[in-house]
């Protein structure tokens, strides 16, 4: 039977964005520290909530859990008592079940207009929770984006100002003007941020990277910008362009090669 209170701050712990692995003996045969169902809860940085026995076999399986969240893996580990690292000598075997709670990586979209609308429509195929930052309501209503997990109404800067941003964040700025972008990034540029990617012609790009400079924003930030944004696969249709914003994430993301797979 599983341990409630494990559940339970596992629970607390993904609501505050933690990573997490549960550990969860599924099976176990011989003299084992503990019996079936038997849990414990493991964080990113090896603590814990609960135990599975505590000694070498913990220590072992808190090992695998913090590689599992790394790898985002859940699987079931079977592990004879005597197997190097663990090294008890009860002659035992245990089953783990190794379940790994992954946080949604957040996609920030500066911009319900039409080039935000196909960045949407694309994202929301993908692993993202989705936030629609807007400063007119006509273009942030419920139907128009029915799978957002927030909707930002508001004087953008100032909601940006204020919006927790960490380095599971991809931030794209597609604004109704230049004005407008320059003023988000200006609030998001010493974030966080995995990816922050700005619209712009080249000649734009550079008038605001300059402005950003003159606002004392330091180079290594600025450099962390990628603007013109998108790869240069468009033919400049919004859903072309929202493609080549997706894909640049993607290869940010996932640590990608800029390569054919032929």
């Amino acid at each position: 039977m599983g341990d409630l209170s494990v559940m339970r701050k596992a629970l607390e712990d993904i609501n505050n964005g933690k990573e997490l692995a549960i550990a969860t003996i599924t099976k176990s045969e011989g003299s084992t520290p503990r019996g079936i169902g038997t849990m414990m809860s493991v964080l990113e940085d090896g603590s814990i909530h609960g135990t599975i026995g505590g000694g070498a076999l913990e220590k072992h399986v808190i090992e695998l859990c913090i590689k599992a969240i790394e790898e985002g893996q859940s699987k079931t580990i079977d592990l004879p008592l005597d197997t190097e690292g663990v090294g008890m000598i009860c002659g035992g075997r245990v089953e783990v079940f190794i379940d790994v709670y992954k946080i949604n990586p957040k996609l920030l979209i500066i911009g319900g207009g039409h080039v935000g609308y196909a960045i949407y429509n694309i994202a929301s195929l993908l692993n993202f929770d989705i936030v629609i930052f807007e400063d007119r309501e006509e273009f942030l209503i419920g139907d128009r984006f029915p799978l957002a997990k927030e909707l930002v109404l508001g004087p953008i800067n100032e909601m940006l100002r204020n919006y927790k941003i960490d380095n599971n964040t991809y931030i794209v700025i597609a604004s109704r003007g230049h004005k407008y972008d320059e003023e988000s990034l200006i609030e998001v540029v010493n974030s966080d941020a995995k990816y922050i990617g700005a619209m712009g012609s080249k000649r734009k790009v550079i008038t605001m990277m300059d402005n950003l400079r003159n606002k004392g924003i330091p180079e290594e930030n600025i450099n962390k910008i990628y603007a013109p944004i998108g790869l240069e696969i468009s033919a400049g249709s919004p859903e072309e362009i929202a493609m080549s914003i997706m894909s640049e994430i993607l290869l940010i993301k996932n640590n990608g090669k800029l390569k054919h797979m032929k």
